[in-house]
Order: C-alpha cells, then sequence, then structure tokens
C-alpha cells in the first residue's frame, strides 16, 4: 500500500471513529446524566385517577407516584415530578423540559411510531361513567344523539368519537383539559357521560357513589404505558426504567401497587404489544 493510500484509510478510520465513538458515548448521556445529577425528571398531568392526582390534603398522589418511587430506588435517584395539563405533556417531553413522561398514555398506532413506549402498567380499554340513576343510559349505545365528555388530546376522546360514528345519529363530544372538568360538567348535568379508561372511571365511581360505570366498555383492548422519546441518547435510561418496571412485575410490587388503586391486578405483557388502533 503507497503512502497516499494509507493516509486515505488512516483518515476513514479517524473519521469512522470520530463519527461513531461520539454517538455511543451520546447514548449514554440521559442515563449518566440522570444517575451523577441523583435525579431523574417526570413530566405527568395531575388529573388522572387514580394514576395521578392531588388528594384532599393537596398532595400528589396514586399509581404513577407510587411505581416511580419504586423505579427511583432501582436506580438510586430521587423523582422529580413536574407537572402540566394533558396536552401539554407530549410537547413538553420533546422540548426537553424532562426525561419521560408518567402520564401513562394509552398505547396507540401513531404514538408508537412517534415516541417509545416502556412496558404496559394497566389495562386502558375505554368504558362510559354516568350519573348514578340515570335511566337513560343502561349500555354504551345509549349515548347516540347525545352530548358525551372526554379529555382534550386523549386517544380516550378519539375512540368515544369513532364510536359514535357508528351510533344512529352520532354523538356530540365536548372537550376537557382535565377529566376532573368533565366529572364536574357531569355531576352538573350539562354532559350524559364521560369517556375514559375503565381503571380511571372505576376509581372516580368508588370515590364519588354519585357516579356509575356503564358496561360492557366500548373501546378496543388497550393498554397504558409510561412514555419517552426515540432520540439514541434517551435509550439507556428508558432501558433501565423498563427493567425495573419488569422486575417489580416479577417480585409482585406492581400487582400490589395496582390492587391498591384499582382494587384488582391487571395482567399485562412485559413486551409492547401491537396496537389495536
Amino acid at each position: 500500500m503507497n503512502r497516499r493510500n494509507l493516509g486515505k484509510t488512516l483518515l476513514s478510520l479517524a473519521l469512522a471513529i470520530g463519527i461513531l465513538a461520539p454517538v455511543t458515548a451520546h447514548a449514554q448521556d440521559a442515563l449518566e446524566r440522570v444517575k451523577a445529577a441523583g435525579k431523574l425528571r417526570v413530566g405527568t398531568e395531575t388529573a388522572f385517577a387514580p394514576f395521578d392526582f392531588i388528594d384532599t390534603s393537596g398532595t400528589h398522589t396514586g399509581l404513577n407516584v407510587d411505581l416511580f418511587t419504586e423505579v427511583g430506588k432501582e436506580l438510586g435517584v430521587e423523582i422529580e415530578w413536574v407537572e402540566l395539563p394533558w396536552d401539554g405533556v407530549l410537547p413538553g417531553l420533546e422540548a426537553g423540559q424532562f426525561d419521560m413522561v408518567a402520564g401513562p398514555a394509552t398505547i396507540t398506532k401513531a404514538r408508537v411510531e412517534r415516541y417509545r413506549f416502556l412496558t404496559p402498567i394497566a389495562e386502558a380499554t375505554v368504558a362510559l361513567l354516568k350519573k348514578a340513576g340515570d335511566d337513560s343510559i343502561q349500555k354504551p349505545e345509549d349515548i347516540a344523539g347525545k352530548l358525551v365528555g372526554a379529555g382534550k388530546a386523549t386517544a380516550q376522546l378519539a375512540q368515544l368519537k369513532a364510536y359514535g360514528e357508528t351510533l344512529p345519529g352520532g354523538i356530540e363530544t365536548r372537550e376537557y383539559v382535565s377529566f376532573n372538568e368533565a366529572y364536574a360538567d357531569l355531576a352538573a348535568g350539562r354532559i350524559v357521560a364521560v369517556g375514559n379508561s375503565l381503571p380511571n372511571i372505576a376509581f372516580v365511581a368508588q370515590q364519588q357513589p354519585i357516579f356509575e360505570v356503564v358496561l360492557p366498555p366500548f373501546g378496543q383492548k388497550s393498554y397504558f404505558g409510561f412514555i419517552g422519546t426515540k432520540k439514541p441518547e434517551d435509550q439507556a435510561l428508558l432501558d433501565a426504567v423498563d427493567e425495573a418496571l419488569i422486575k417489580m412485575k416479577g417480585d409482585g410490587r406492581m400487582a400490589s401497587l395496582q390492587e391498591k388503586w384499582f382494587g384488582q391486578s391487571f395482567d399485562t405483557p412485559n413486551e409492547v404489544p401491537e396496537p389495536n388502533f
């Protein structure tokens, strides 16, 4: 090999090392940064009981708080919560305001294309909540031609609208910044029902007997999961959180916390399933 060719070869190797090495190191940045800071920043909304909500004493509580407390123990870091309305949570993730999203979010085809989901933590199938004693709604299809609420920019709203299109005369929908506002309007009689995931409305009905769940659920089988970005530098961190959650499934901590907040546990897969919608 002559000097010119040798020089080209060495230059190519140097460029390859110079390009690849920073990417490999950069992929560790999020995990290394979180460990160095001793803090994992998690974005969420606090109007999505029993996952995240503010209790009567003004304390942020719920399944997510308990789960991330355990995640923090596994990673050896503290959890710092960043609270936003739901329609600002995913944009906040993309803007780098926090490391990942608790939410949780329904695993959908559109979201899977854009974000990385971690192992499912609960079922998310959508059902209806009505005012107790409202005999005009005995089954989901009884909302035909009526005004029903759901959270703005949620998968529950999307499924509610899709379901309404299958009913004679369709339905009217009203969108809310938080589900708490929707429940308040339901209690006041301004809407006839709220479409939300079954675990959420079952908890609300349990806590507030003025409401009842309409069965069976009308939505397609789905799951809730926590979210991160697909950026290479975030993957080591998300892998570590995913491993912690799967470990909690295996040792029973996940089921115990589900029982605490839902009154039942859910059999969820370790791998993210192919979404139904």
